[in-house]
């Protein structure tokens, strides 16, 4: 789910607040006939050893297309993105869909790596999966924990990204925003993140994930109707052997009741100056952003060319609830560069 400070804003409370363009395709022309959507599975699986993680991930679209990394957040997975990728490989994307750390078949190399679910680890895993894969340079889109980490790849590694998609906007963690209290109605939005701060709430999400999950799901998309099914697929990625403990530090890391690695203190420095994003950017809200669906909060912050996209109706999996307007904005923004 976004950060707690962001919630603030939702609540109507003030936030703090190499294969280039050049050298691409540019995957942009529309198929003769529209690409159904509906999908349970994706084209191909495959594994790959990068950084830290031998890394699971979906695939499709032709293998010299234009490369776009879709990134999933908690408590969801890869398949968010099963009607987005053949959206996209259709015209003509090379479309990749990792696990994160924590989900699927993603595994981390040694028993002896700290389980860290801190935003710069995670954003990290996306550059070693792009190096592991050799994609210099490509499009990045996310929601939810993929939309961080996108926006950290963006801000942090602008030369390896071609263009950005972010549902929620610039959503990087704020620690120290994080310390001051919210409102009570905002608070209440975040209960989960102060069950997972407890030993008992660590033990309940670790017997109940399932279940818990399922919650959230509905909680954070009232309007979406989906089945046992659909909602099935996805939960058999919290089965990871490291999901819980790599969830329950996301969370902790967040409050300042875990500390994150001294590797990445580098970089948190960076991104606690909130630096801006200067690659080509759409921003996506849908109702699960309340009043802070204009995204004027974070305008400011995105420094190249730009577009907000709102979708009503929607709630917070905006690739799984509304395929094809998310990937009507991978297309748009990276006919940009």
């Amino acid at each position: 789910m976004i950060n707690r400070r962001q919630f603030s804003v939702l609540a109507g409370v003030a936030a703090a607040g190499t294969a280039v363009a050049a050298c691409a395709p540019t995957a942009t022309s529309t198929p003769s006939t529209p690409t159904p959507i509906g999908h349970k599975t994706f084209r191909s699986f495959a594994q790959v050893d990068a950084g830290l993680l031998n890394v699971g991930y979906a695939e499709d679209g032709p293998a010299d297309g234009p490369p776009v990394i879709l990134l999933h957040g908690w408590p969801y997975d890869v398949h968010s993105y099963v009607d987005v990728a053949p959206l996209l490989a259709a015209r003509g994307f090379r479309v990749i869909v990792p696990f994160l750390r924590g989900f699927g078949s993603t595994r981390f190399l040694s028993d002896s790596t700290f389980r860290n679910g801190q935003q710069a680890a995670v954003a990290e895993d996306v550059i070693a999966l792009m190096d592991a894969l050799d994609i210099p340079k490509a499009v990045v889109a996310g929601f939810d924990w993929g939309a961080r980490s996108a926006d950290v790849v963006a801000a942090l590694w602008p030369q390896r990204c071609r263009a950005l998609v972010s549902v929620s906007g610039y959503i990087v963690v704020d620690l120290v925003a994080n310390r001051a209290p919210l409102p009570p109605r905002a608070e209440y939005g975040w209960w989960y993140q102060y069950y997972f701060a407890t030993d008992r709430g660590e033990a309940g999400y670790r017997q109940n994930t399932h279940d818990f999950n399922k919650l959230i799901w509905t909680n954070a998309s009232p309007t979406w109707a989906f089945d046992d099914a659909t909602y099935d697929r996805s939960a058999a990625s919290f089965t990871n052997p490291d999901h819980v403990d790599v969830v329950i530090h996301n969370y902790r890391w967040r409050q300042g009741l875990a500390p994150g690695e001294p590797r990445y203190d580098d970089l948190e420095r960076r991104l606690a100056a909130k630096p801006s994003i200067t690659v080509p950017a759409i921003t996506i809200s849908s109702d699960f952003d309340g009043p802070a669906k204009d995204g004027a909060a974070y305008r400011h912050l995105f420094t190249g060319k730009y577009a907000h996209r709102v979708l009503d109706g929607i709630g917070h999996n905006v690739p799984q609830e509304a395929p094809r307007q998310f990937a009507d904005a991978v297309v748009e923004v990276a006919s940009w560069s």
